[in-house]
């Protein structure tokens, strides 16, 4: 049997990979496994990847082979692998493209499967088969033009990845020329991977491409990736976002960084009901209906123009009306932008199948050791409950612990200890619960902003922070998606959503945009707490990143200090 004591993996028959964090070798083998499989479990010194289906067809999708995955698990290997995982993994890559969606005449698509044991079961499965008008022959399917997607989304649920090639309409014409000097004079050029991103997904404007999604860091540019999108797609253009202040954002960078004209560009939301060449609009609005059960109010906008293309911003929180009818739009190019395929609610399949596979990746720290992402550092400050709250903590049920401990009267001490020793940057104080925010907001000064700041408001101290006559901002969940504030590079997390994953990567990334100063990212949790333990979860993301959690700890006598840790070990997690 191989034994080679300095690798750091260990693959298991089950699928699960174990990661020794202590090996050398340990960064090269996360950064191999992070492209083809799913982090579960990150504790201190052993962490947990999965390979799922799904991980191998994006892996796929991207363009990995078996060979190089085979490879590359034999290399960090610390035993041998068992056989039958080698099986499945090739198995798995090889579903991808077995099932292909070509043209077809014009009132129906041809889906064709490669091969005679995988077209007799799709054949006598029910529900594919609805989806189609017919066969052709064996193996050949007609599919009508409205069934694109829900047939896509039957198909996964078998087990069988879709490569849709059936193409897109070309959208009412626009030329998008991007400028090399921007309206407000800096030099303004792609980023070499900005570039490979533009050109995976667009694939020469080949059936194989325009649909997908490209995963890069916050502060990385993916606004810009999306315009490089457009330039090549010259066609008129439908963005969602997050929210008004992300809308707004997106029309001065497109307005500042190509020779659209403000007649060119749209805005499309509670305030304003613009549709020009390119639009852009909030996922609230085009979810929003006049009564509980009546019909959503605006989603004739996906039909108001004719777009060729459209750009789907954190497509990780799409909601489900706009996956509905996502599935309806397929002839149209779609592009999702994230920081994080990670969604909550286990939708990942159908992010795959409606907008598309992942097209582009690229690990953070490869981005910040660049120099194009800033270097953060991420601490953990743990605290415990103060006497009085640890009888209520006891007797509370499993939510009610949670709150009580995110709400931790002491971590007051430890935002002010934390002020100080940030007394000269711009700092952001995140929380989830809107009594602690605002009792933040009094005893620190800080001005608050929540979902209930009217966007005037918003805007003014959004700006009077970026020219840093604000300089300790404390923000709701609003300003965990898409704010632009390239100045802040201290983020205090006080408290978060449970377990979210996808929150930690967004709340990091609010300080990730290249500066001078270092990112310091802390997150306050109480010790021993049902927090800490989603403390935990919230982290995986950024352990598969790359990023070490440094564990402070707080008491009244010696205020915050380093977690002392075993001999020849970090203080991290």
């Amino acid at each position: 049997m191989r034994f080679n004591p300095t690798n750091p993996l260990i693959i298991q028959g089950d699928g699960s990979v174990l990661v020794e964090v202590h090996s050398p070798r340990y960064s090269e083998a996360r950064d191999l496994l992070a492209r083809f499989a799913e982090l579960e479990k990150s504790p201190e010194h052993i962490h947990t990847y999965r390979i799922t289906p799904l991980s191998l067809w994006n892996a796929a999708s991207a363009g990995m082979k078996f060979a190089e995955i085979r490879a590359g698990l034999e290399e960090y290997t610390k035993y041998d692998i068992p056989y039958h995982v080698l099986v499945n993994i090739e198995e798995s890559l090889g579903r991808f493209g077995r099932v292909v969606l070509l043209p077809g005449p014009s009132d129906h698509l041809l889906l064709e499967v490669h091969d005679r044991h995988s077209a007799r079961e799709i054949a006598l499965n029910k529900g594919v088969i609805a989806q189609t008008a017919g066969a052709v022959r064996e193996g050949l399917f007609r599919v009508p033009l409205g069934n694109r997607g829900t047939i896509k989304q039957a198909l996964l649920k078998m087990g069988y990845p879709v490569d849709d090639r059936a193409g897109f309409v070309k959208g009412a014409p626009l030329e998008v020329r991007l400028r090399d000097r921007s309206v407000s004079g800096r030099p303004f050029a792609l980023r070499h991977y900005q570039r490979e991103a533009v050109t995976t997904f667009h694939r020469s404007g080949g059936a194989e491409g325009g649909h997908g999604v490209v995963v890069l860091p916050c502060g990385a540019g993916k606004t810009i990736v999306a315009m490089g999108v457009m330039a090549e797609c010259r066609t008129q253009t439908l963005i969602l976002a997050t929210g008004i202040s992300a809308v707004r954002q997106w029309i001065r960078e497109v307005l500042d960084k190509t020779w659209l004209t403000p007649e060119d560009v749209g805005e499309y939301t509670g305030e304003e009901k613009q549709v020009r060449p390119v639009t852009v609009t909030t996922y609230q609005i085009l979810t929003h209906r006049g009564e509980r059960d009546g019909d959503f109010t605006h989603l004739g906008l996906f039909t108001a123009a004719d777009w060729g293309l459209i750009v789907y911003d954190e497509v990780h929180l799409l909601p489900a009306p706009v996956f509905r009818i996502t599935a309806d739009i397929q002839a149209r190019r779609r592009l999702g932008l994230t920081a994080t395929l990670v969604r909550e609610d286990g939708r990942e399949g159908d992010v795959f199948t409606l907008i598309g596979p992942k097209r582009y990746d690229v690990p953070w720290k490869e981005l910040e050791g660049k120099g194009f992402i800033a270097e953060a550092r991420c601490h953990e400050v743990r605290i415990d409950l103060p006497p009085a709250d640890r009888m209520i903590y006891a007797a509370a049920d499993e939510r009610a612990k949670y709150r009580i401990s995110a709400e931790n009267p002491w971590k007051m001490r430890v935002v002010a200890e934390l002020l100080k020793r940030h007394a000269e940057d711009r700092v952001l104080i995140i929380g989830m619960y809107l009594d602690q925010l605002q009792e933040i907001a009094r005893r620190f000064k800080a001005p608050l902003i929540t979902g209930k700041t009217p966007n005037a408001e918003r805007e003014v101290l959004f700006d009077a922070f970026r020219r840093g006559e604000i300089k300790v901002l404390a923000v709701s969940k609003v300003a965990n998606f898409s704010i632009d504030l390239p100045d802040a590079n201290v983020a205090i997390q006080v408290s978060g959503t449970f377990g979210s994953r996808q929150e930690e990567a967004q709340r990091l990334g609010r300080i990730l945009r290249p500066k001078e100063a270092d990112a310091w990212f802390y997150s306050v949790v109480t010790r021993d707490s049902r927090e800490q333990h989603f403390a935990h979860n919230r982290q995986l993301f950024l352990t598969e990143q790359g990023y070490s959690y440094y564990i402070e700890e707080w008491d009244e006598d010696r205020g915050i200090r380093p977690v002392t840790a075993s001999p020849g070990l970090p203080a991290s997690a």
